[in-house]
């Protein structure tokens, strides 16, 4: 079974939030066998910014969804969506 890498979206609910604590509590929360390979910020508006991880994952049933509902699950976290996806 090969590798899944997926860009993904995560929106904090505030731009007060600190996105390096963000970035941490999204490191802790990821399930079995899945693992970050970095992460990137967007500047979305009104100093709200979007944190991009990019995911790695193995290509099999079910994808980015457990990544994605680990991350939804995140205190600090407004919403999750899934950019790019591409195999490795």
């Amino acid at each position: 079974m090969g590798k899944v890498a997926a860009k993904m979206k995560v929106m904090p609910n505030s731009p007060e939030l600190d996105l390096d604590e963000l970035q941490d509590k999204l490191e802790a929360s990821l399930p079995e066998g899945a693992q970050i390979n970095g992460f990137e910020r967007d500047n979305v508006a009104f100093g709200l910014v979007a944190l991009l991880p990019t995911v790695l994952v193995a290509d099999g049933a079910g994808g980015t969804e457990a990544v994605e509902e680990a991350f939804s699950s995140v205190e600090g976290v407004e919403s999750v969506a899934v950019e790019n996806v591409g195999r490795i």
